[in-house]
């Protein structure tokens, strides 16, 4: 029903979903664009109505709708005393992965970089539902401060990071192809991980069946800092575009994600 009114009704973004579809796959007829439309729309709605969810769902349901692979690899690094930078795309199900730390040894901060809504009650809502499973909520402008102070007393964490949100045309410095555009993308999760020594993995999400996802922890690389500059970036861009061919109605078309774009 949700479909039927977003889609047909209200028609939300319909002309941006469109217009990225069809730029980012040049290859595709206009019955393959319309048909990965639709597809996206069913699973836009899924996604609003199970992030709604999150405010009531138990820890023990969320465990059993939404796995991991590699955890045990993970909960070794932070172990051996290593802390980790994760890096997520706006594909599948990102707000059910808040449910992180209910894999990770009570001892370890799991951690989210997110950006703070202007209206303060629906800000306070948001941050009490996506904490609910252990995580920590970190505005995004705050970031360097926080990982420098938990860096400082040696915590060990895990934090996600949504890292293909479009910077702002002044800070758009560096570029790098994706989904057939010459697209600006941030690079100051890389920063951060080389700076203070993170270990870098991507996080790899996929729909089993509707109202159950299975993600997969993959290391980017065994030593960030050994690279030149942007080349985790660019890896982090190939494992999210990769994921994105595959499935592509699991992305989030109606941002304008290449609105300092050009298409290739």
């Amino acid at each position: 029903f949700l479909y039927y009114v977003v889609y047909y009704v209200i028609r939300y973004r319909r002309e941006v979903v469109r217009k990225n579809l069809t730029e980012s796959f040049p290859e595709k007829s206009e019955q393959e664009i319309l048909c990965i439309e639709k597809e996206f729309y069913h699973s836009f709605v899924d996604i609003i109505l199970e992030s709604c969810k999150l405010a009531s769902i138990s820890k023990d349901e969320m465990k059993r709708r939404m796995t991991f692979k590699n955890v045990d690899y993970v909960n070794t690094v932070l172990r051996n005393g290593k802390s980790i930078a994760l890096y997520l795309g706006h594909y599948a199900n990102w707000e059910w992965c808040s449910s992180i730390p209910l894999h990770l040894d009570k001892n370890v901060i799991g951690a989210q970089i997110y950006h703070k809504l202007s209206n303060k009650n629906m800000d306070r809502l948001m941050l009490d539902i996506r904490e609910r499973m252990g995580a920590v909520c970190v505005d995004m402008h705050k970031t360097a401060r926080y990982v420098t102070e938990i860096s400082a007393e040696k915590k060990i964490s895990i934090i996600g990071f949504i890292a293909d949100q479009s910077p702002r045309k002044k800070d758009s410095r560096y570029f790098l192809h994706f989904l057939n555009h010459n697209t600006p993308v941030l690079t100051g999760t890389e920063k951060i991980v080389k700076h203070y020594g993170l270990e870098a993995f991507f996080l790899s999400v996929k729909r089993v069946k509707r109202g159950y996802y299975e993600a997969e922890f993959i290391q980017l690389h065994d030593n960030p800092k050994s690279l030149p500059d942007f080349k985790l970036t660019d890896i982090y861009y190939q494992m999210l575009e990769k994921c994105i061919i595959e499935n592509p109605e699991l992305y989030l078309w109606t941002h304008k994600r290449f609105r300092h774009a050009e298409r290739l």
